[in-house]
């Protein structure tokens, strides 16, 4: 049985110190160590996917803390499922002994407590970003009930748009210079240009 060890930082510049301090007294080889210098947004990461590439039966997997292993509570679930049910190693989180899938004293395993544990982490999370968006929405809604606007301000027209497309149309100037003579952004000018002559 080997013991492995995923640490997850979002950037390079994270130190992965405080993680590593705290396996230490699993006594984990070096090369058993896999670290991932990126988000937690999903599972696509190299140092994971070779990790679960090494796991056998009755392997265990450390964790410093459930974050670590993702931010979505769902996919963290798959992968939970496939890593105890399909590959059928254990999991252990250190900051919160209860998520250990080793067997426990009695006939309750501690997967059966841990996938309790997870599912409703799992639907608080789900519940609580719910939340977020009707509230988001709710106040979206009520802020335009008062009047208030949403997005860039419009962009004022200067007096001499007209003339100056005029111009650029007979070919006297080109759009660049009209541009840059109105004070604005090519881009805008060119959007702008194109939907007044329906180019």
């Amino acid at each position: 049985m080997e013991h492995y060890a995923y640490v997850r930082v979002s950037t390079k510049e994270q130190n992965i110190d405080r993680q590593k301090i705290a396996l230490e007294v699993y006594q984990i080889p070096e090369q058993n160590i896999y670290c991932d210098y990126q988000s937690g947004k999903n599972f696509e990461r190299p140092e994971y996917q070779k990790m679960i590439k090494k796991l056998k039966p009755g392997d265990l997997v450390v964790i410093k803390s459930i974050d670590r292993l993702g931010r979505n509570y769902n996919e963290i679930l798959t992968q939970w499922q496939y890593i105890t049910k399909q590959l059928k190693a254990d999991i252990l989180v250190l900051d919160m002994e209860i998520l250990d899938t080793r067997q426990k004293a009695g006939n309750l395993t501690g997967t059966l407590i841990a996938d309790l544990v997870l599912q409703i982490f799992a639907y608080v999370a789900q519940t609580e970003r719910e939340l977020i968006s009707q509230r988001q929405a709710e106040g979206i809604a009520a802020a335009k009930r008062k009047g208030r606007k949403f997005g860039r301000p419009q962009l004022e027209i200067p007096d001499q748009f007209e003339m100056i497309c005029q111009r650029c149309y007979a070919g006297k100037i080109s759009t660049r210079k009209a541009a840059k003579i109105l004070g604005m952004s090519h881009s805008t000018f060119y959007r702008k240009y194109k939907k007044c002559f329906k180019l």
